[in-house]
């Protein structure tokens, strides 16, 4: 592995030992073939060479002075994720098969996401024994074990509520049922994580001395999130990045496909089910009669404000269920746009993808539109647990009853 094959910037196997933790950088793995090429147990010393859930210091003993997430991002049982703009991570814990209790995991992972996360909201004191510093890594797939550092976490978001930042999840495998956390965390502003610090923390010096970065101090001291936004520069989506990029996921736009073939009036109804995943904060929706459509699918409001005093926003919803050769096109979008009054938006979701053209002119024109194509509802059934072929089916039975 030759370092031009890598994307810039990054960092030798060599020279782990002493290098810097840069967000978005590359670290690359050793080439012996072996155990012993993991990058992540060269910039930790300590952390090992296996897991997702690495650490230094012991969870049982309420002692880890340091932790650090792996994810490879392609477990489609798991779906690890980073939301760049918001700087909302979610990530899924250590007990991903039957047989075991939630917190009875050799890497003992869900221990420590269990205390930290009940740390973060006790003291200033309770934060800083009981949350070390977490830094997540993402494999770089293609040039072997390398890895991506992908930023400094806290635990939990100021866009979350509390009982949301982690849950314990049911799962299935084999008719087995078992339990995982699913934990949300905050990538914070720091672009530079210095060896120095990684370090002292490695030693057993207090995290919030030597070159500590304030966004992590800010957060012991107050609990106050200064999160890395990274708006994107530009929202328009290729074919391939509006489609599944995994076997599975194609699997699962198929099943939706074939479930409403010759009816395809009645995927409206499944639309509205996935945006109110999307949109939880949806009131009334209601599914126009096929009869009376006028091009608006559905007709709802969306609540915004405090239960004592709140406001809605009328939007309309507009469902295509199209084969992945079909886009929506400019005709299908100038009809939703051409029902919003003021002050409205619209919704359109299909199991395809949206034309450059229409992508380009909503983003020139700023029209009020949510735009959800056939990657983001494999991505949204997979982030309510909905992961494989049968559970869309069997969802599809329960939320769009075609008999």
């Amino acid at each position: 592995m030759t370092v031009s094959s890598l994307p810039e910037p990054h960092f030798p196997f060599d020279d782990l030992s002493q290098a810097d933790l840069v967000v978005d950088s590359v670290y690359e793995g050793g080439s012996k073939g072996n155990m012993g090429d993991d990058p992540l147990a060269r910039l930790f010393k300590g952390v090992g060479n296996q897991g997702g859930i690495r650490y230094v210091g012991s969870p049982a003993k309420g002692s880890v002075r340091l932790a650090v997430l792996y994810t490879s991002g392609m477990d489609v049982d798991w779906p690890d994720s980073l939301d760049v703009e918001t700087g909302i991570v979610t990530y899924y814990g250590d007990n991903k098969k039957p047989g075991r209790e939630l917190h009875d995991t050799q890497p003992k992972g869900n221990i420590l996401l269990r205390d930290m996360f009940a740390a973060s909201h006790g003291s200033e004191e309770e934060r800083l024994v009981g949350v070390p510093p977490v830094f997540l890594f993402q494999r770089e797939l293609g040039v072997g074990r390398s890895v991506r550092f992908r930023g400094l976490l806290v635990p939990g978001s100021p866009a979350i509520s509390p009982d949301e930042e982690l849950a314990a999840i049911w799962r299935s495998s084999k008719g087995r049922r078992f339990q995982n956390y699913r934990a949300r965390f905050t990538v914070l502003d720091h672009a530079r994580i210095s060896r120095d610090w990684i370090e002292h923390l490695v030693s057993g010096g207090h995290p919030l001395e030597s070159d500590c970065p304030m966004s992590w101090a800010t957060w012991i001291r107050k609990r106050t999130y200064v999160p890395l936004l990274a708006p994107a520069t530009t929202a328009i989506r290729t074919k391939a990045e509006q489609l599944p990029d995994d076997r599975e996921g194609w699997a699962i736009l198929e099943v939706i496909r074939e479930y409403f073939r010759g009816r395809d009036h009645h995927f409206e109804r499944c639309a509205a089910a996935l945006w109110r995943m999307v949109a939880p904060r949806t009131g009334s929706l209601e599914v126009t009669r096929p009869s009376r459509d006028g091009g608006r699918d559905a007709v709802g409001q969306y609540i915004l404000g405090h239960a004592s005093r709140t406001i809605s926003i009328d939007f309309a919803l507009e469902a295509k269920c199209y084969s992945p050769d079909n886009s929506v096109g400019v005709r299908e979008m100038s009809r939703l746009i051409s029902r919003l009054r003021h002050r409205n938006f619209g919704v359109l979701v299909t199991t395809s993808y949206f034309h450059k053209q229409v992508q380009e002119e909503v983003e020139e024109d700023a029209h009020p539109i949510v735009m959800i194509s056939g990657r983001d509802i494999v991505e949204i059934l997979r982030s309510e647990g909905r992961i494989t072929v049968d559970a869309v089916r069997r969802w599809l039975n329960e939320t769009v009853p075609l008999a």
